[in-house]
């Protein structure tokens, strides 16, 4: 009898893990009328980043609203968002199954965990504490040219200008000896302590743990063209002389 498997050779596709930086998009209303009146603000300086990155509609904050999250789901491809995910907890998970897009879990907060002892008492256990492999800083002497994408898991150091259409992603801080024009994402596995150094500041997005702003944002700002540190600081990015 033949065999019905397919071999490696004569395969259409493979299966594999990776992964990738998406875009998160908290919602703090349920309310269509704001959701649209916003993005349709938001996406005429953001427009071009919503629609070539994946983003995420996160609905954690307004979870107990009673809202039509299909009617939010369509109204917010309407503008262009190239949703690709819910994060919601997991009680909406049934309520979300028929929005057409995967649901993920909600993020959770490491903590100990609770259990119980002999006598009924709740007592608090530590996780099992496990070694962290030390982040290395990546260094890059040569310019990042349009297109292309540079990670680093840990500080990322480039020693020369980040083109336009260009994208360096870091879990923690990125320091760029040369002018920003691409995209810069600090923080990216949500490191809020993380920052951003430009010799001038020219970029098309700069994002820290999430939070982010975009070029027409930036151009109104007087750090524009001139060496700028950007950090987080009450959820809110903020610019800073350098």
């Amino acid at each position: 009898m033949a065999s019905s498997a397919v071999s490696d050779a004569s395969a259409a596709f493979q299966l594999k893990g990776s992964s990738f930086t998406a875009t998160v998009l908290e919602l703090q209303s349920a309310s269509l009328t704001e959701i649209k009146t916003q993005l349709a603000a938001r996406t005429l300086d953001a427009a071009a980043w919503l629609q070539q990155s994946p983003v995420i509609l996160s609905v954690e904050k307004v979870a107990e609203s009673a809202a039509d999250w299909a009617a939010i789901v369509a109204l917010c491809q309407s503008f262009g968002v190239s949703l690709v995910g819910l994060r919601a907890p997991k009680a909406m998970h049934e309520a979300l199954a028929s929005v057409g897009l995967p649901v993920l879990a909600s993020l959770r907060t490491k903590s100990a965990e609770k259990t119980y002892d002999a006598d009924g008492h709740r007592v608090a256990v530590e996780p099992e504490q496990k070694p962290v492999a030390a982040a290395t800083t990546q260094v890059i002497t040569q310019p990042v040219r349009g297109g292309q994408q540079i990670y680093s898991s840990g500080d990322l150091v480039i020693l020369a200008p980040v083109s336009a259409g260009a994208e360096v992603i870091a879990d923690g801080h990125i320091h760029i000896y040369g002018p920003l024009r691409g995209r810069a994402l600090a923080g990216v596995q949500g490191d809020t302590s993380a920052q951003v150094f430009c010799q001038s500041l020219e970029a098309e997005l700069v994002s820290i743990a999430g939070r982010y702003r975009v070029a027409d944002d930036l151009r109104s700002d007087s750090h524009w063209r001139k060496a700028t540190r950007l950090s987080l600081s009450e959820d809110m990015l903020n610019l800073y002389d350098l």
